[in-house]
């Protein structure tokens, strides 16, 4: 037994020198990488065998396959964080307020022949005024200022005549419309015929003292109501 296991041994030896030589010829051609990973039985076993490296760049460190990090590695983007704001309230002081309504409104008395301008449901002054004569009566109702025009152009209704501003024209020096069916326009306006004023003389409109409807034409606006009572 004893001889038979030194037998052995040298086997094993010479199988082990036989084995470098070859390993040291196949590196020197360069057709091996150096990565020796094992024993298969009693012959060491080369990573890649046969595989063919670049000549004169041959690796002498083992080859190490890429290792994934743990799920715990992977980055984790920052929480976001806000800023500490202040509780605004409420928006009303932020949002503009929309533009009231005119608190001037005017009443139109056709038998007392007077236009009444209330402020704040208060009588603020009054102005005498000459209405629509029979069969071109003033309407009566609710309404609003549609338009207002310093220094008017009139057309004459019938003849289309075009009168420029001036001493002559019928509407005097200024105009504040409320009323139209799309065609006729009814208002204030002033005039060169003042002896009318305080009669029904007009067609519809109504007419004031040039001085009246000039300071008319200051304490109303587009919107202003105008309220029109037998």
């Amino acid at each position: 037994m004893r001889g038979e296991a030194v037998v052995l041994v040298r086997g094993v030896r010479q199988l082990a020198r036989r084995s470098a030589r070859r390993l040291a010829i196949q590196f020197a051609a360069g057709l091996v990488s150096p990565a020796i990973v094992g024993l298969v039985g009693l012959r060491p076993a080369i990573a890649n065998p046969g595989s063919l490296v670049e000549w004169g760049s041959l690796r002498t460190e083992p080859v190490v396959a890429p290792v994934s990090p743990p799920p715990s590695a992977v980055p984790i983007a920052p929480a976001v964080t806000w800023p500490d704001v202040p509780d605004l309230g409420a928006a009303e002081p932020f949002v503009p307020e929309p533009e009231g309504r005119s608190p001037v409104s005017l009443v139109v008395d056709l038998s007392d022949r007077r236009v009444y301008v209330y402020e704040e449901e208060r009588v603020k002054t009054s102005f005498r005024i000459a209405v629509g004569r029979a069969g071109w009566e003033t309407p009566t109702g609710r309404y609003e200022v549609i338009s207002m025009v310093e220094h008017p152009t009139w057309q004459h209704p019938f003849t289309g005549e075009i009168v420029p501003p001036g001493n002559g024209n019928p509407l005097g020096v200024r105009w504040i419309g409320f009323w139209t069916d799309g065609k006729n326009t009814i208002g204030f306006h002033g005039t060169p015929n003042e002896e009318t004023i305080g009669r029904a003389a007009s067609h519809g409109c109504i007419r004031m003292y040039n001085d009246d409807v000039i300071a008319l034409f200051e304490m109303v606006q587009v919107g202003t109501p105008v309220h029109v009572v037998p």
